[in-house]
């Protein structure tokens, strides 16, 4: 049986004494928790204390991106190196804010995703359409090539140390939801387009979270779906509370 999971993605949001907050808040909600994998996606600042906090729990340590070269002249960049040094496990790869604010391209996107395996990080690939790709049909064909290009040189072997989320662009931050049915057929697209590229029994194992304001009051229904293995949490992840209630589904 798969284990779902739910990751929190902070984004750019919470100062060190904020993650102590938070953390100190969440882990007990979440300590019983055995059915469903809980992450905690945070900005580099926080990944330290993030780290010490959370040693002993139930709890995995993710970051929100990383560089695909292994060090250098790129200012402002983390590589995978230092994300293992501070022991992180999953990273964000890919994010449509990433895309869209900071020109990220399936082919950087694949770059990452290789070097984050090589390093022994597991990534968190986020693939999803845009409103006018939705309502002019064309999200299939898309989403396609976008789950083609991530795991372009990835093997079935290394396939295991990778998850997948689908983030429809419109709904996310918006307080707009697919529907629950819309998510899991959704989802199928992108399961049956790995199924083409390895098999379907690799396909089925692969863990495909649903990434689009999933939060307290609609995680139970996305997450009956047979599809949906998880969700990628943004602004319910700010709040102890309902993280919890997500992570409990």
């Amino acid at each position: 049986m798969k284990k779902p999971i739910i990751a929190g993605n902070w984004k750019m949001n919470n100062t060190i004494a904020q993650t102590k907050a938070l953390l100190t808040e969440l882990i007990p909600l979440v300590k019983d928790e055995k059915k469903t994998e809980v992450v905690v996606c945070v900005p580099y600042t926080n990944i330290a204390t993030a780290a010490e906090l959370i040693k002993g729990t139930n709890i995995h340590l993710g970051a929100e991106n990383v560089h695909w070269a292994e060090k250098g002249a790129f200012t402002g960049e983390i590589s995978a190196d230092m994300l293992v040094e501070l022991g992180v496990e999953y990273v964000i790869i890919g994010h449509s804010e990433r895309r869209q604010y900071f020109g990220e391209t399936d082919e950087t996107v694949n770059m990452r995703v290789k070097t984050a395996i090589a390093k022994g990080l597991k990534p968190i690939i986020c693939v999803g359409e845009s409103l006018e790709l939705r309502e002019k049909n064309r999200y299939k064909t898309f989403l396609k090539k976008q789950t083609v290009a991530a795991l372009k040189d990835v093997t079935a072997e290394e396939l295991d140390n990778v998850v997948i989320a689908y983030e429809p662009i419109w709904a996310i931050g918006t307080g707009k939801t697919a529907t629950a049915e819309d998510a899991n057929e959704t989802i199928k697209i992108i399961r049956n387009t790995v199924a083409k590229l390895y098999d379907r029994k690799v396909a089925n194992k692969l863990r495909i979270q649903y990434g689009g304001s999933m939060n307290a009051k609609n995680a139970h229904e996305l997450m009956e779906q047979k599809q949906i293995d998880g969700g990628l949490i943004g602004g319910a992840s700010l709040k102890a509370v309902d993280f919890s209630i997500v992570v409990k589904h």
